[in-house]
């Protein structure tokens, strides 16, 4: 068996780079012991096996192929060595691509070339082919219309191949952004490609040096085997014989490039002739073209194709081009007329609108349609919104053509999605009901304001950006030149008539909204035109709020635009007189809502002394707050009209005691006398349970709902509040005190008492007695109010004393059993009224007691005892 070979190993490849195809070298060791050892030759990662002729165990020669790395080793694999390593590595260079004109020492595959002119690889004649790029330079595709390039430059064409060939043409073309420096290295390939031509057959010889050296060894070794042969010396010279054969296939070869060359000049000819006609026949056929073209809404082709047709024969002279042309005119004049109607065609969206008006300015229109597509515009707001009222008083008449039914916003109005996106807070229950129904439910009023202001918004922002387009020339194409002159002379008189056209569409809706909601703010002749609604039944409070809601979106929405202010003003003072009137109607109808709480007083009495009707008032008063809170709230642009609410609310509250003004009224009850005191007193009971309790928690619902003012409010309520209690309080006073006051002078000379002739004191007399019991049974009418005992007791007791204070003054003189009487009978009421004596009841007794002779005797002053009355007093009080 014998050893194992070492494993191939290159050390060196003749030459180290070349094309594909290029005849190599390799010298190495261990290479192989003969052809058929060797199974496996690779170069730059490409099989060369095939083309490789084993010579030694330390040279192969191959060639190499077309591989995908540009540089690589050269790998030798054999049977007794398996895979080998290298040393060296092989650059593979990229072939040039040689023309069908070019001389080559190497065969060229002319089955499939790359078509630069469709840019995809198909089997083309040779002669077509064209040099991809001529100045060996990337190409920058500029962004220059063709339409632009041929206007420059007529009867010229930026391909090179052709005959009208034109540099500046093409390098606009593929090197409009192509650096100075990039064109200067094209200056020098065109330099090299120049200079290459020239050399000409020196070229293709150094070229092809080494293919000339193996053709030369070739050519040496059939000679030398002819000769070794004898066959020359038989059949002649060998050499003469090559000579000949080379001399016919060199004449062939002429033959057939002579018949190529001819073909390429036939199918140059034959491609003109071509061209040329169907130059023409775009021309005849483009009026039927046209009017296919219309016909399926392809008007950017019918464009497209006028353009060029104008451009080709626009001033041609000959005149069947001149007919064929005017056929094509009066064609686009019919479809100028057709899209200027489908543009003031109403209604329609903002991109056809955009898209017709394109389509005019590059027909070049003449007039302004974009401005007459705003004016249509402009009408047909104004026409929607009259509409809108037409209808909807029709059916609040009942004579709608939909038979009555309700005309509902859609869920997907524009209205809708702006309420979405910022929903309305209402408190309590004057929130606008949400289910499916409402528009069922609510005034015809608040549903037309919802429908006019869908109307406004869904159809002023597309009418605004129409304008803005109108205004930044995006609308119309850069080459109508003649459109941008009309718009620059006009542009201030435009300017004008757009603000005056926004102007009337917001006062418009202004107006609308007045006439049904507020047509006291119109004249007799705005009322004619936008008036006509049943406005006996006024709108509640509720839904005002929910109309300046409305109104609110639709300014926003509005505003969003960037509509200038002074445009929207007048939605502004809408907003005001709404939110003013809102107010005016919601403190009226509390005001009323107040009043009635009188028909709902049963005069029970609750263990605080008083009834229902503080908690139902300051029920009725916060919902009032909670419904104002939308009206009252101040957006950005809105006048704080709170001030206004001060005065009203003072009225409402003066409302709700006019329950309280009319019980004090004895026609009321009119004999009842017993009911109107006892009323008399609940009434005073509430009047203190309002000024302690009601007014404050009022207070703080004010601060909640935002009244900065609230305790103003509050201050002056109280005032008022208390002026009416204290003209209660004295009606009351006065007619529980007079018959008690009014019975002590006759109680005191009762039986012909004098003061000077009586008899010693024993005790109290009668009337002193029946005064207490009087005042007793004040107290048991309005124990059911602790805060009220103290206050009645103490104002009927400082009536009683100044009474006596007043009879005691007016006796002339005493005797002295009479002044021991009355000094018993005056202690006696002081000492058993004593909780309740004031500074002002003190006083008076004090004055009694003084107006009587003093005590002389010290047996006299033991004989006075207050004890005797007080004790008999006591026990008639228990």
């Amino acid at each position: 068996m014998s050893p194992a070979r070492q494993p191939p190993l290159v050390t060196g490849i003749s030459p180290n780079e070349g094309a594909p195809w290029t005849k190599v070298t390799i010298r190495g060791e261990n290479l192989g012991t003969g052809a058929n050892d060797l199974i496996g030759l690779s170069i730059c990662g490409h099989n060369c096996l095939l083309t490789a002729e084993w010579m030694s165990a330390s040279k192969i020669v191959c060639r190499v192929g077309p591989a995908k790395d540009d540089k690589g080793e050269i790998i030798v694999t054999t049977k007794s060595g398996g895979h080998g390593t290298s040393t060296v590595s092989f650059k593979l260079l990229k072939p040039e691509r040689i023309g069908i004109l070019d001389q080559s020492a190497v065969w060229v595959d002319e089955l499939n070339y790359y078509d630069m002119r469709t840019d995809r690889n198909k089997g083309i004649s040779p002669l077509s082919l064209r040099p991809a790029n001529p100045l060996g330079i990337e190409i920058d595709k500029g962004k220059v219309p063709l339409k632009d390039l041929e206007n420059m430059f007529p009867s010229m064409s930026g391909d090179f191949t052709s005959e009208n060939f034109s540099a500046t043409w093409y390098l606009i073309e593929n090197h409009s952004s192509t650096s100075f420096e990039q064109l200067r290295a094209a200056v020098g390939n065109l330099k090299k490609q120049a200079s290459k031509k020239n050399e000409g057959s020196l070229a293709y010889v150094k070229g092809g040096l080494s293919t000339f050296f193996e053709a030369q060894d070739a050519l040496a070794a059939v000679h030398q085997k002819l000769e070794s042969d004898g066959t020359e010396k038989v059949e002649g010279s060998m050499t003469q014989r090559l000579e000949n054969v080379l001399n016919r296939a060199s004449e062939t070869a002429d033959t057939l490039f002579q018949e190529v060359l001819g073909r390429k000049d036939k199918a140059d000819s034959t491609r003109n002739a071509l061209n040329v006609l169907q130059r023409f026949k775009f021309l005849f056929n483009l009026p039927l073209n046209i009017e296919r073209n219309i016909q399926k809404g392809d008007y950017d082709v019918v464009i497209n194709d006028y353009e060029k047709a104008k451009s080709l024969f626009g001033n041609t002279e000959v005149p069947v081009f001149k007919k064929v042309y005017s056929e094509v005119e009066t064609r686009i004049e019919a479809l100028r007329k057709l899209l200027l109607d489908k543009l003031l065609e109403t209604p329609s969206t903002l991109h056809d609108q955009k898209r017709y008006i394109r389509y005019l300015s590059d027909l070049h229109a003449p007039g302004d349609p974009a401005w007459q597509c705003i004016v249509a515009q402009h009408k047909w707001i104004l026409q929607l919104m009259q509409n809108c009222k037409e209808d909807y008083i029709k059916e609040q008449k009942g004579i709608h053509t939909l038979g009555g039914v309700s005309l509902e916003l859609d869920r997907s109005s524009a209205l809708n999605r702006i309420s979405l996106s910022a929903p309305v807070k209402r408190g309590g229950s004057f929130q606008t009901p949400k289910d499916d129904s409402r528009h069922y439910k609510s005034p015809q009023q608040v549903r037309f304001v919802e429908k006019l202001s869908d109307v406004v918004i869904s159809q002023l922002p597309n009418f605004w950006k129409l304008w803005i387009s109108y205004v930044n020339g995006s609308l119309f194409s850069e080459v109508d030149t003649c459109s941008n002159i009309l718009r620059s002379k006009n542009a201030r008189q435009r300017q004008n008539d757009f603000k005056g056209m926004i102007e009337e569409v917001t006062r418009r809706l202004v107006q609308l909204v007045r006439g049904a909601l507020l047509p006291s703010s119109l004249t007799e002749q705005q009322l004619r035109q936008y008036g006509g609604w049943d406005t006996k039944t006024p709108l509640s409070g509720v839904w005002l709020t929910q109309v300046i809601h409305t109104v609110r979106l639709s300014h926003e929405a509005l505003s969003a635009l960037e509509i200038p202010n002074d445009l929207l003003q007048v939605i502004q003072d809408l907003l005001q007189d709404l939110r003013v009137h809102c107010l005016l109607t919601t403190l009226q109808h509390t005001e009323e809502d107040v009043k009635r709480l009188a028909e709902k007083e049963d005069w029970v009495v609750d263990n605080e002394g008083i009834t229902s009707l503080p908690a139902q008032f300051e029920q009725c008063m916060v919902q009032m707050l909670q419904s104002l809170k939308e009206p009252m709230e101040c957006k950005p642009g809105e006048i704080n009209i709170i001030w206004r609410v001060i005065h009203f609310i003072i009225i409402s509250r003066f409302s709700s005691f006019s329950l309280s003004v009319d019980l004090a009224s004895p026609d009321l009850f009119g004999s009842i006398q017993e009911d109107f005191e006892q009323h008399l007193l609940i009434i005073l009971s509430n009047c203190q349970y309002l000024e302690r309790h009601t007014f404050l928690n009022l207070a703080e619902h004010l601060e909640k709902n935002g009244f900065t003012t609230a305790e103003k409010i509050i201050r002056v309520s109280i005032e008022a509040l208390r002026q009416l209690d204290e003209y209660l309080f004295e009606t009351y006073i006065e007619k529980k005190s007079d018959p008690i006051v009014g019975s002590l002078e006759p109680g005191i000379y009762a039986g012909y008492f004098d003061w000077k002739d009586c008899l010693p004191p024993t005790g109290v007399r009668s009337y002193l007695k029946e005064a207490l019991v009087s005042i007793i049974s004040v107290h048991a009418e309005v124990r059911f109010s602790k805060e009220l005992v103290s206050r009645v007791i103490s104002k009927i007791t400082e009536a009683v004393a100044e009474e006596m204070s007043r009879l005691m003054q007016c006796v002339s003189s005493f005797s002295k059993n009479g002044a021991l009487q009355a000094r018993l009978e005056i202690c006696a009421l002081q000492d058993a009224i004593e909780p309740y004596l004031t500074t002002e009841s003190l006083t008076s007794f004090k004055q009694a007691l003084e107006a009587l002779p003093q005590l002389q005797s010290g047996a006299d002053k033991n004989r006075f005892s207050p004890s005797l009355g007080s004790i008999h007093l006591n026990g008639l009080i228990v």
